[in-house]
């Protein structure tokens, strides 16, 4: 596309937008600008980059500042939430315009909505709109497809997913998630909705299955079901590509090594999500985390992840493990960063409309991550 720039980075000034607009100083190519609505933020980020950038002015409630944002760019990073309040416009800017989009939500209920309102559009435009490119859901969904691809084709497949994690979280991620859990029920008939609009996927079953709470004997750990946007990206993937097999299915699950951690984990959860239907308190939850702030670089750098993989299909079994550094900031900014870049510069499949990571990208995203630092390896095999 003839456009200004080949990446608009929109919320640039914020906690993880500003590491998103570092990462892309240190190692972008082509022609980018940073977005935002104060002019001032947006210069003073332009000082610490020490890049000379861009500025455009843009607000989620000017919708004609992001229709120009969107018609100025090829590829559009949003790094504004929580999504449900504050992302929908630029989504429908960008498939309007054309525009590819990459996010880093993990909220369900807008990923939905936005396939419910704009991917027939964005399909019609040739707009790609790839939401959850940070560590939701990037380590899981090129995970799987990392994994599949070592198991047998034309077969049954099973994976189960094992997430391990240290890190601190930064107050845009509890306001997302307190948001979250407050729109449970909403959030669940929004999905059912979306589930009747998906077509079929003719003659394959797919399956993202809830699993129930269990111990690992191979990582020594227990293991919980996570509710969390991950499991349905991965059948979404499945659905799209033949790869996966005529009958796919997929469990997400936590990985904490002692009993006692395992059942304050569950129980705090559930105390978050009892706590955020009442109005009042869920304020008051808010208003302890005060908006751009986040952990330290110091806490980022004692933080990982890894995601342990156990496939198997067609007498073959295998386990494969995805890793890296800081899951929430550090690691996160650079995937989305790298997703960006892949939907700009390389050679990838045609596609359209809402799409997810494997889907858009697979191979070309997965060789950027690896070159960038995160490990996609193979533990082990039988068969």
């Amino acid at each position: 596309m003839d456009r200004t720039y080949d990446i608009v980075l929109f919320g640039a000034t914020g906690f993880t937008g500003g590491l998103t607009a570092e990462y892309l100083a240190a190692h972008g190519s082509g022609t980018w600008a940073v977005a935002g609505r104060s002019p001032a933020k947006l210069e003073a980020l332009r000082d610490r980059l020490g890049a000379d950038l861009p500025l455009l002015r843009a607000d989620v409630n000017d919708p004609a500042s992001l229709r120009e944002v969107a018609e100025s760019a090829r590829v559009v990073i949003s790094t504004v939430g929580p999504y449900v309040t504050y992302g929908e416009p630029l989504v429908a800017a960008c498939a309007e315009a054309g525009t590819d989009y990459v996010d880093l939500t993990g909220e369900p209920e807008f990923v939905d909505l936005m396939y419910l309102k704009y991917h027939a559009r964005a399909a019609e435009t040739g707009a790609r709109l790839v939401h959850a490119c940070g560590f939701d859901s990037v380590p899981h969904d090129l995970g799987v497809y990392f994994t599949v691809r070592r198991l047998p084709e034309d077969v049954p497949l099973s994976v189960r997913g094992y997430v391990q994690a240290s890190g601190a979280p930064s107050s845009g991620t509890v306001h997302s998630a307190i948001m979250a859990a407050a729109h449970s029920r909403q959030a669940a008939r929004v999905h059912r909705r979306r589930r009747a609009a998906e077509p079929p996927v003719p003659g394959r079953r797919v399956r993202a299955v809830r699993g129930r709470p269990h111990h690992n004997a191979g990582l020594g750990a227990w293991a919980l079901p996570l509710p969390t946007l991950d499991p349905d990206v991965v059948r979404r993937s499945a659905a799209a590509l033949d790869r996966y097999g005529p009958d796919f299915s997929y469990g997400h699950f936590a990985a904490v090594r002692h009993l006692t951690s395992a059942v304050g984990l569950a129980a705090g959860a559930a105390g978050v999500v009892a706590a955020a239907q009442i109005g009042p308190v869920r304020d008051r939850l808010l208003d302890r985390f005060t908006p751009g702030a986040g952990p330290s670089a110091e806490r980022r750098a004692r933080s990982w992840f890894s995601v342990h993989f156990a496939g198997e299909g067609g007498g073959r079994k295998v386990v494969t493990k995805v890793s890296g550094g800081d899951p929430g900031y550090g690691e996160t900014a650079k995937m989305l960063a790298e997703s960006a870049l892949c939907l700009a510069f390389d050679d990838l499949p045609e596609t359209a409309g809402q799409v997810t990571t494997a889907q858009a990208m697979g191979d070309a995203l997965l060789t950027r991550l690896r070159h960038a630092g995160l490990e996609f390896t193979v533990v082990g095999s039988t068969g």
